[in-house]
Parts: structure tokens; C-alpha cells; sequence
């Protein structure tokens, strides 16, 4: 047995009866399928409040009596009227009427004295025997209402006059003349007897019994056409002060009576016409009010029109009946069972279901669990770490995503096996937590990083104080979190100075500014430049090793100035540079070589590149052979440079 709860800002509203769908077999198939009942999960699941609290097919008005014992409620088909004890938690009788109800109220505190308005212009006088007496009306009635003071009963139609029929003389009055053209609904005030006229173009008309006179009108809007239209739904507050009236198009809207203008206005979200509104006023709310269309029932705050809860069913709603004093409320709709809803955030449980607080948590329906509660999500990895890997590609290992879904039993297992020291770790570091936090309540000396809880990475928290997040204070708090600064990672985001290279298990790590390393090729260059100079810095004498040294630094020079210059070139101009080799690409073979062979040969290499990423490299090869410096006079041929003893490194590259 549970019960379903459904609720908006985390307010629980609990079905204590009824069920969310419409009739949908007749009534003989489900006479037939009861031996099956026993089967049906919903059915052995049920709950119900009181016996009985159904109709054979549809629900049209229910009310509670003023004493708060009895319930009164009338449905179809056929048309008939039940009648619910509380005491009993069982329903006392039902009476069959010749036509369906419209609308009914109770003239005496319990149920045995009531007025029923039927849709065939007939009023009914029913007592505790049965009907009492009828009478007539000259059109299709609306909306009925009592006046305890002055036994006026007020019959709102179809026409423009509000009928007043006095039970204690027995006989019709005169009828107030209304300015609409039909009255959906009437209401009296308990606090002053004021009635009010909810009609079809829109307006709210007051009239006041003592002196059988308008005494003022109020310009709600809601204006439409035909039956239904306009103002539908009315409520005094017993203060006598304030006053909601809903309209047909789903809006509702609070007035004070002392001015014409809304208070607040609350729009239903659906676009339906507001059937029932009523002020809520209980030991745990004040100033709450609710309004109902054939959809749901949202209870909203009287002073800033914010929500508080709603009551949603799947089926249509016909009227709804608030239990004094409780959180206790009645649906009457469309289906077979009424509908009986209980929040306790409005109020207790009434006094003859006082049980309801004690087991609504108990028998509250829990959220349905998921698909993959009982298994772990685990990945390649970790299931090789398990000595799991065997068993992929069986039931038990479902393969998901980027990993597998394993039992959470044999992952539990398989974990004992592979690990017997894990749940040790586990209890000491939970005991470890819960040590440094009983040392955190303690006095201690103020510091950056005891005062805002950084435990771990205190160098980056002091960098970037500004910049932390809440959602990040585990970073600073477990020691899992600690940054290596020995980590590959690490350096490659973190690099050093500029111009500075990282090594990382003796291999370069190149960082932003860092310059490129030199090839093997460029290493061999520059040690044979090495060498050359060596050897003629020997031979000759420091005024010819200027001169060549002053020589050598004009061509490079010259050389890194043509560079540049070419470089502007292709940065300014690079579809100047970009159309030569796009122009012989379209070319045929042969006219690519006699295009080849009017373009010069340069003493150098020369590397053309394209717009579009593409290098063509031309060179000429020569000889690189020393050049040796002439004898002077007065001095000896130098010995060969093979028999000198050579100082470089790459002295076996030659041999």
C-alpha cells in the first residue's frame, strides 16, 4: 500500500484516494473481470479513505457540511446524491433524482436539510426522509446560494433577475434586476450578507438584502459570449474586506472592497475558466487562497501572488471542497472515484482521519530507482586491474559508452580480492577526515591558508585567490588533488623563462619562447666552420684574419638583408609570389622545362614557396674545399693539415 505524492516547491501532496485515469470499460466487463481484480497490482494497492466515495460514472458537485461530520456530493449516471459520515468513514445513503444537479447547497448544519438546483428549471427541497417539495424557476438556473440570516435562497439563470425565494414564508420575492444578460454565479458574504452576482458581460454586481438595492458594481473583465462567459467563480473573505472573482478565460483576481481596482490578478496558465476559488486561512497558513479549473488547483499567496503548491490530476475537475481548518481537500471530476488530496503544509488532518499524519511519510511512493542502480560503471583499465578483462563480451559485462557495467556484487568481490587492504585505507582515511575536522573547530593561529581552509596546494590558492570557486574547494582540501610539479604535464604548461628550455627523462621539452634546437646537419656545420676557423686563425697572421673575418660578416649580412627583403615581399605581396607556380601548375610538361631553362642559375640555393603552403628548392652543387693561404716571404710551407694535431670533437667524422 502507498500513497502517490506529487507537490510544487518542494511541498508534498499526497492522493489519498482516487486514481488518475477515466473510466474506460463498461460497467458489465468490469463486473465480469473482478475474479481477475486480485492480479491487478493497483487494485491490491489501493486506498480508500471511505468506503464508497465513488459514482458510476462521473462526480459534478461535492461540499462539506458546517459542522465538518457529513459530505454531500452529487454525480451521474443515473443522476443521484450520496451522502458520506466521516464517523463511519463509510457513505450513509444515496437518493436517485430525475434529472442531473447544477448546483446544491445545505441549509442546516449537517446534511439533513438541502436545496438541489436541476438542469430541468427545477428546485428540489430534499429532507432527511427525502424530497421534500419542489418548485420551478422561468429559466435554466446557474448557481445557488443561501442567505442564513434572512432564509433567502438566490437563484442565478439565465436571464438578467436574480430569483429570491424566502423558504421561511414559502413564497418567490421580487427578483433583483441585474444588468447582465445572464448570472453564472451568486455568493453570499458570511461576514456582512452582501451577495454578489458574477455575470456573463464581465461585471460583478453587490447587492445588499436589508435595503433590496445595487449598491455597487465592479468591472472584472472576462467578456465573452454565450454561456459561460464572463465572470464564473467568486469568494468573500470572512474579514468582509477582501473579495477574488476567476473569469472564463483562467484569470483570477483579488479586489478590496473599499476600491475598484485589482489588488493582484493570477493567470491560471491554462486558459480555462476558473470553477472554484476559495480563501485559505488554517493554523499553518494565513492569507492563501486557491483558484481550480477543469485542469489543476494552484494555492498562491494573497499578497505577492507567488505559488505554493498545486494539485494536478490526469482527469478533468468539475469542483473542489476544502475541509475547514485542514489540509484536507475533495475533487469531484471526471472520473469514477473521487479524488481526496491531503498537504499538511495547510494543515493537520482532520479529526476523524488523524491517522493520515502518522503514515503519509511511511506509505509515501517512492521515486522509481535506475536502470542501473546495482551495477558499476568501470573502465577498460580498471577492469584489467580487477582481472575482469576475460569476461568482456559476456552478460555479465555490459560494454557502455567509453567502459562496461558490471555487477555491483562481483565488482565488490573482485575489488576484496584485488585490493584486501582497501577497506582499511577507506576506514582510516574516513577516520583521517574526521580527525583534521575536529582540529579545524579548535583555536589556532591566523594565516592566509588556515584562515581560508586551504590544506593543499597553497602556492596556487595564494595565485589565484580571486579566482576560486566553491565548487572547486576539494582541490585545496584532498590531498588526491596535490599538483606535481615532476609531472610531464606539469612542465609542458609550466615551462620556466623565457628562452629557456625544460628536459624532461633527458629529453628537450620546447616551451612557448623558447628557441628551436639545431639539427645533426646544422651541428656538423657549425663544427666544420669550427675547425675551418682553427685552422686558419694557425696559418695566418691576425691582420689577414680580420680581413677575412670583416669579409665573412659583410655576405652574411648582405645575405640576411636579401632574406628579409624577400620575406616583406611575400608578406606584403603574397599573391605576386603565389602566381608563378600557380601559373606553371596549369601548365603542360613541355612548357614547364623551356620555362625552366629561361630562368637563370644562381650561384645559391634559393626555396620558393607558394600561398598555398608549397616550397620548390633549387641549388647548385659544389665542392667545399679549403682554401689555403698564400706563403709569405720569409716563411715556411705549413705542414699538412693531416699531420696537425686536431682539437675538435668530430675528429673521427673526416676518417
Amino acid at each position: 500500500m502507498v500513497l502517490k505524492s506529487t507537490g510544487a516547491n518542494n511541498i508534498p501532496v499526497y492522493q489519498v484516494s482516487g486514481t488518475n485515469s477515466s473510466r474506460s470499460l463498461p460497467d458489465w466487463l468490469i463486473r465480469k473481470r473482478k475474479r481477475s481484480l486480485k492480479n491487478d497490482p493497483d487494485f491490491a494497492n489501493r486506498v480508500e479513505l471511505i468506503q464508497d466515495f465513488q459514482f458510476d460514472e462521473a462526480s459534478l458537485k461535492v461540499k462539506v457540511s458546517r459542522d465538518g461530520n457529513f459530505a454531500m456530493a452529487t454525480g451521474t449516471y443515473k443522476p443521484q446524491i450520496h451522502v458520506y459520515d466521516f464517523s463511519q468513514l463509510s457513505m450513509k445513503f444515496d437518493r436517485h433524482t430525475d434529472a442531473e444537479n447544477v448546483d446544491f447547497v445545505m441549509i442546516s448544519d449537517d446534511w439533513t436539510k438541502s436545496v438541489h438546483l436541476q438542469n430541468d428549471r427545477t428546485i428540489e427541497f430534499h429532507a432527511q426522509g427525502g424530497i421534500h417539495t419542489r418548485s420551478r424557476i422561468p429559466k435554466f438556473g446557474r448557481s445557488i446560494a443561501y442567505n442564513r440570516t434572512n432564509c433567502d435562497l438566490y437563484v442565478g439563470a439565465g436571464g438578467n433577475e436574480l430569483y429570491r425565494l424566502n423558504i421561511d414564508q414559502g413564497r418567490f420575492l421580487a427578483p433583483f434586476e441585474c444588468e447582465s444578460e445572464g448570472i453564472n454565479k451568486v455568493e453570499v458574504s458570511s461576514a456582512h450578507g452582501l451577495v454578489g452576482c458574477g455575470g456573463e458581460n464581465g461585471t460583478v454586481e453587490f447587492w445588499d438584502p436589508r435595503s433590496r438595492n445595487r449598491v455597487g458594481i465592479l468591472r472584472v473583465g472576462g467578456q465573452g459570449q454565450g454561456v459561460g462567459s464572463g465572470v464564473t467563480a467568486l469568494a468573500f473573505h470572512d474579514d468582509g474586506l477582501q473579495f477574488a472573482a476567476g473569469t472564463y478565460d483562467g484569470l483570477s483576481m483579488i479586489y478590496d472592497l473599499r476600491s475598484s481596482d485589482p489588488i493582484l490578478t493570477r493567470d491560471q496558465g491554462y486558459g480555462f475558466a476558473i470553477r472554484n476559488l476559495g480563501f485559505l486561512d488554517t493554523q499553518s497558513v494565513s492569507r492563501k487562497i486557491y483558484s481550480a479549473d477543469k485542469r489543476v488547483v494552484k494555492v498562491w499567496d494573497t499578497n505577492n501572488g507567488e505559488p505554493f503548491t498545486a494539485i494536478e490530476p490526469t482527469v478533468d475537475i468539475n469542483d473542489v471542497a476544502h475541509i475547514p481548518d485542514t489540509g484536507m481537500f475533495f475533487l469531484a471530476n471526471e472520473g469514477i472515484p473521487m479524488h481526496t488530496y491531503y498537504v499538511p503544509a495547510i494543515g493537520p488532518a482532520p479529526r476523524w482521519c488523524s491517522f493520515l499524519d502518522s503514515i503519509t511519510e511511511e506509505l509515501e511512493e517512492k521515486p522509481a530507482t535506475s536502470v542501473y542502480e546495482n551495477f558499476k560503471f568501470v573502465t577498460r583499465k580498471e577492469l584489467e586491474g580487477l582481472n575482469l578483462g576475460h569476461l568482456i563480451g559476456s552478460s555479465v559485462v555490459k560494454s557502455y559508452m567509453h567502459g562496461y557495467f558490471i555487477d555491483m556484487r562481483l565488482y565488490e568481490q573482485a575489488k576484496l580480492i584485488s585490493d584486501p587492504f582497501a577497506y582499511r585505507e577507506h576506514r582510516e582515511r574516513e577516520i583521517r577526515k574526521k580527525i583534521e575536522k575536529q582540529r579545524e573547530s579548535r583555536i589556532r593561529t591566523t594565516g592566509a591558508a588556515q584562515s581560508s581552509g586551504v590544506k593543499v596546494n597553497k602556492e596556487f590558492a595564494a595565485v589565484n585567490k580571486d579566482k576560486i570557486d566553491d565548487r572547486f574547494k576539494a582541490m585545496f582540501e584532498d590531498p588526491e588533488f596535490q599538483i606535481d610539479k615532476n609531472s610531464f604535464e606539469y612542465k609542458l604548461l609550466h615551462g620556466g623563462k623565457p628562452g629557456q628550455a625544460q628536459a624532461y627523462n633527458g629529453e628537450p621539452v620546447r616551451t612557448r619562447d623558447a628557441p628551436r634546437a639545431l639539427t645533426a646537419a646544422e651541428e656538423e656545420e657549425m663544427e666544420r666552420n669550427e675547425s675551418k676557423s682553427e685552422s686558419e686563425s694557425s696559418l695566418s697572421s691576425d691582420s689577414e684574419k680580420k680581413e677575412r673575418i670583416k669579409e665573412r660578416r659583410r655576405k652574411q649580412a648582405e645575405r640576411r638583408e636579401k632574406q628579409q627583403q624577400k620575406r616583406r615581399l611575400m608578406e606584403e605581396q603574397p599573391e605576386m609570389v603565389s602566381v608563378d607556380h600557380e601559373n606553371r601548375a596549369s601548365m603542360s610538361l613541355g612548357e614547364q622545362l623551356a620555362f625552366k631553362a629561361k630562368k637563370p642559375v644562381r650561384d645559391r640555393d634559393q626555396v620558393h614557396k607558394s600561398g598555398r603552403g608549397e616550397a620548390e628548392i633549387t641549388f647548385v652543387p659544389r665542392s667545399k674545399k679549403p682554401v689555403r693561404p698564400r706563403i709569405q716571404e720569409g716563411r715556411t710551407a705549413p705542414r699538412d693539415s693531416k699531420d696537425r694535431r686536431r682539437a675538435s670533437k668530430n675528429v673521427f667524422r673526416g676518417m
